[in-house]
């Protein structure tokens, strides 16, 4: 079931398909954001995949998905290739790069909802490859 849940959330991430994501999150849902902040709630999560749609155009690929023999948690790695499409503040200047990088999630499940979604990946590799493009 856990493992399905996750499944359903990338695929939903790779179609581009906001609403079906957020159907799989709990109404509470933390989101620790890579080197950022954590924001709670659905609504935040939904503001923060606008923005990031509008910013850059991404699939997921390689996606190993782990679970725990308890079920309520859930691990990810895969790898994140995409265009950086608008400046983002504080980011490099926009042009369309392409990039190409390693990233995991961790995920907290409850009554068949996504509770946590925490984001790990390296910014400065990121921020290399589209500086270098």
């Amino acid at each position: 079931m856990t493992e399905t849940l996750i499944r359903q959330y990338f695929d939903a991430f790779n179609s581009k398909d906001s609403e079906a994501m957020l159907a799989l999150l709990h109404e509470d849902v933390v989101h620790d954001i890579n080197q950022g902040g954590r924001e709670i709630g659905k609504e935040k999560f939904r503001w923060f995949l606008a923005t990031m749609n509008r910013h850059y155009s991404e699939q997921l690929s390689d996606i190993v998905i782990m679970t725990s023999s308890a079920e309520g948690r859930a691990a990810a790695e895969f790898t994140v290739r995409g265009n950086y499409q608008a400046t983002a503040d504080g980011l490099p200047a926009a042009r369309g790069q392409s990039y190409s990088i390693a990233a995991g999630q961790f995920f907290e499940i409850d009554q068949g909802l996504i509770t946590r979604v925490t984001t790990y990946y390296n910014l400065e590799e990121w921020i290399a490859q589209v500086r270098d493009e």
